[in-house]
């Protein structure tokens, strides 16, 4: 039984947050359904796909383990390098291995929380890096398609933000020993779905 009732009421706090956050996805994935352009189309792409949504959240949690300023420093590289992916796939230029390489950083990514690793920052920045890169191009293969391109692009790095702070939430938990192991076990659930689309 947990006595900490400090740890009872992060609890109380970030629960509600995730739920609301999963409702406000689903209830977007409705209404931009056959939405082909602009900014709904982008805010909902991260969030209806698993693959891009465990990456961007295990992002959140990974920083928590590392605490400041890895915490804040993540969750910024990763969407800043993502625009820098989606440039080279608005451009044509051909990048191999994108879908493994998504299904890898969740299960990298994963791993990382679930065994608590603490690297480097610099080190950690690079990894988050190289998989915002696969993460980025995917979505720039589908900006020439846009009618308006920016309001897509604005679209979807604001979802991939709310990921960011969804996983940095939940991370928070990680002051409290009961709060570390959900947190570790929130990576192992990242590292199995990342798991399914590699083998897929």
């Amino acid at each position: 039984m947990v006595r900490d009732s400090g740890f009872v009421r992060a609890v109380a706090r970030v629960v509600p947050a995730l739920v609301a956050l999963g409702f406000s996805g689903g209830a977007l994935a409705h209404a931009g359904h056959g939405v082909a352009d602009g900014f709904l189309s982008g805010f909902v792409h991260p969030l209806l796909g698993w693959d891009h949504l465990v990456a961007m959240v295990a992002v959140g949690l990974w920083g928590a383990f590392l605490r400041a300023p890895a915490i804040w420093l993540l969750p910024v590289v990763f969407p800043l390098v993502m625009a820098c992916g989606a440039a080279l796939g608005v451009l044509g230029v051909p990048l191999p291995a994108v879908e493994t390489g998504i299904a890898l950083s969740g299960v990298v990514l994963g791993l990382l929380v679930a065994f608590a690793v603490r690297l480097p920052l610099l080190v950690a920045i690079v990894i988050v890096a190289v998989f915002a890169i696969f993460h980025g191009h995917a979505h720039g293969t589908e900006l020439p398609e846009a009618v308006n391109p920016f309001a897509y692009a604005l679209g979807f790095v604001l979802a991939t933000g709310l990921l960011h702070l969804a996983g940095i939430a939940f991370g928070t938990l990680v002051r409290w020993p009961a709060g570390t192991w959900l947190v570790r076990a929130g990576g192992v659930a990242v590292a199995a779905v990342g798991s399914v689309f590699l083998i897929a």
